[in-house]
């Protein structure tokens, strides 16, 4: 069984800001992917950003002066 480490999970109201999300953080060449949400974590789109919990200061910074909206971050285990 694999070991559950802690993660920052970035969840959004709609798809198109998760979407716009992911191009920006592909473009931009910050640490993440895509994933569903999970269910630890109620969200309104169901698709979240997984990243290191390290990462949280940068993704914030780099959405925020982006213009690009999240509904919640959160360290959980998965």
């Amino acid at each position: 069984m694999r070991e559950k480490k802690d993660t920052l999970v970035v969840t959004f109201h709609t798809t198109t800001q998760a979407m716009a999300a992911e191009k920006f953080c592909q473009e931009k060449g910050l640490p993440g992917r895509i994933i569903p949400v999970p269910r630890e974590i109620t969200a309104g789109c169901g698709l979240s950003w997984k990243a290191a919990p390290e990462d949280r200061e940068a993704l914030e910074q780099a959405f925020a002066e982006a213009g690009l909206g999240w509904d919640g971050m959160y360290v959980i285990k998965i």
